[in-house]
């Protein structure tokens, strides 16, 4: 009988891969950028400009508070517009 024990370590390690389809056209394009980098860097570089791009709405808030009378004639213009706009019946 043999009374040897045998030690077995695992590491595993599970990296997250997602299946995504491109047109030729678009796959050409991220070719053409990609250059030493992966497909996956190329696309967080992407994303990461389109997102720093956007503009927060917040910062509009209270733009016109310090433009009160301006204010009054842009209002006082969109409830005049309001009044000419005519709705259309619709049957069902």
């Amino acid at each position: 009988m043999l009374n040897e024990k045998i030690y077995i370590y695992i590491y595993v390690y599970v990296y997250m891969v997602k299946m995504v389809s491109f047109s030729e056209e678009a796959y050409k394009r991220l070719k053409a950028m990609k250059g030493d980098k992966s497909f996956s860097e190329i696309v967080l570089e992407i994303t990461d400009e389109r997102l720093a791009k956007r503009k927060n709405i917040m910062k509009f808030a209270g733009i016109w508070a310090d433009r009160s009378d301006e204010w009054e004639k842009i209002k006082k213009k969109i409830y005049e517009d309001r009044k000419k706009f005519k709705l259309r019946e619709v049957k069902f």
